[in-house]
């Protein structure tokens, strides 16, 4: 199975969004794989691997083709091209935060 999406977070496949995209991959039974649209098969690499998502060089609004074979495939496609047609730039990062910093909070209190 496979889908082309548009990177929207602004950093691309660069750093927080290549770790997201890395970790949402390795949750399904599933081999995923992502490269730019118009490199072709010879451009896909291993989404498990962030030095390779980040080795791709994948820019905001760039298209990605992303590739997924194995059981969970769909449900791995799906995720993976949900999660890089949202802006995800610091969308999650204070809620993990927030909720470290309230029991210290609490126990200062």
């Amino acid at each position: 199975m496979e889908r082309t999406v548009t990177v929207e977070p602004e950093a691309g496949l660069h750093a927080r969004p290549a770790s997201k995209l890395v970790q949402t991959a390795n949750r399904f039974d599933a081999e995923v794989s992502v490269g730019r649209a118009a490199d072709g098969a010879d451009g896909l690499v291993r989404a498990d691997s962030i030095l390779a998502v980040s080795g791709l060089n994948v820019g905001h609004g760039e298209s990605v083709r992303v590739v997924a074979e194995g059981p969970d495939a769909g449900a791995a496609l799906d995720a993976v091209c949900e999660l890089l047609a949202s802006p995800l730039d610091g969308g999650d990062e204070g809620e993990g935060d927030s909720g470290n910093a309230d029991p210290e909070a609490g126990d200062a209190s």
